[in-house]
């Protein structure tokens, strides 16, 4: 059950990440790290894996985009 939730808060914060890779709206990334962070946790608790890894890869991809246009130094 806390699978399901972690890719339900994946999906939530993929859908967060997406438009924030547009020019401008790079601040969205800010947003989304907090769910990404709370999904990872959740998917950490439960036996399968698969939760904690989709997590791992929507924060990655949401770091590089922070790093990228200058929001974390």
């Amino acid at each position: 059950m806390l699978n399901l939730i972690s890719i339900l808060i994946g999906i939530v914060a993929l859908v967060i990440v997406v438009p924030a890779q547009i020019p401008l709206l790079g601040a969205l990334n800010w947003i989304a790290l907090p769910l990404v962070a709370v999904g990872i946790g959740l998917g950490q608790l439960s036996s399968s894996r698969g939760g904690r890894n989709f997590c791992l890869i929507v924060g990655l991809i949401a770091v590089v985009r922070l790093s990228l246009g200058g929001g974390i130094i």
